[in-house]
């Protein structure tokens, strides 16, 4: 078996057919779509001219594209910071009790394993402006809001719904993650600090969040990574109403770009859209590796 090891040519020809599937599967899409971006596509010949830079200069200039620059961020900030606040709150409870752990894991959990486009028009329904919460509110005498179709603020309200939705059915998984980089934690860490007299909230403040740091990195960059390609619980919840409510992100901006029916192919412009999607993706993970950088340590 060493032998094997250390023959180049027998691992070059194991990992041969992987790494052709692999390329062909993921980097020549990525890199026929960064030649695309530099092309604008004749609907009549059915070619691609090349126009260099043409169709990012463009997109600077389109105010819908700044509302779904506006909007991905928003549900990058948004996604990052309520994963990590309330995914670290059930991580650290769950595995302190030992009735009904497991019960209440796989409560939160499951909406992560759930369709987004069946979950989206279930939440749709209950959020509708005449049926759902709203007949419960207008039953209390309550204000009964638009919930997806107000267009008002900086961050319109359907965002705001559809980001705590989306916080609802993703943070079993940053919870799982945390449970499982907390469980690996040795118990005598805690031992020892009761003994020296800390407090539970000391005890997670100085032992738990700098030993969880490394998958707080991880978690983090999959939320802003997810956010960032944001598309099927809002197209599910609002159709083809997003450029109407100012509710465009970046993934259904490019679908609405170059594949709807209302003024779509522009595929040039879109695959510009999905570059701008990648390098943001890119540079999201960066920084937060860079954030979240830490030494390691032994438990």
């Amino acid at each position: 078996m060493d032998k094997l090891l250390r023959d180049k040519k027998a691992i070059i020809l194991f990992v041969a057919p992987a790494l052709v599937l692999f390329t062909a599967i993921l980097f020549v899409p990525i890199g026929t779509s960064f030649y695309y971006a530099l092309c604008d596509y004749d609907k009549k010949t059915m070619t691609y001219n090349f126009i260099g830079l043409g169709n990012f200069v463009r997109l600077s200039k389109d105010p819908d594209m700044a509302i779904a620059l506006k909007n991905s961020l928003f549900f990058l900030v948004f996604s990052c910071v309520s994963q990590l606040i309330f995914g670290l709150l059930f991580a650290a409870l769950l595995t302190n009790i030992n009735k009904g752990r497991n019960l209440f894991k796989n409560v939160i959990y499951l909406p992560c394993v759930l369709s987004s486009a069946a979950l989206g028009l279930l939440w749709a329904f209950l959020f509708h402006a005449k049926v759902g919460i709203n007949n419960v509110l207008g039953a209390m005498g309550l204000p009964q809001p638009a919930w997806l179709y107000s267009t008002a603020g900086f961050i319109t309200l359907p965002m705001w719904v559809i980001a705590f939705v989306a916080l609802w059915q993703y943070v079993g998984q940053s919870m799982m993650l945390y449970m499982a980089q907390i469980s690996g934690i040795s118990k005598s860490l805690y031992e020892a600090s009761y003994i020296d007299g800390a407090s539970k909230v000391q005890a997670f403040r100085y032992i738990t969040l700098p030993l969880v740091k490394p998958m707080i990195g991880t978690a983090m960059s999959l939320n802003a990574i997810g956010s960032l390609k944001f598309f099927d619980l809002i197209y599910s919840m609002l159709g083809d109403k997003t450029e109407n409510l100012k509710m465009d992100v970046l993934a259904t901006y490019l679908y609405r770009t170059g594949f709807s029916s209302k003024g779509g192919n522009h595929y040039g412009r879109a695959s510009a859209i999905g570059v701008i999607l990648v390098v943001l993706c890119l540079l999201a993970t960066a920084i937060i590796n860079k954030l979240f950088k830490s030494e390691n340590y032994e438990m």
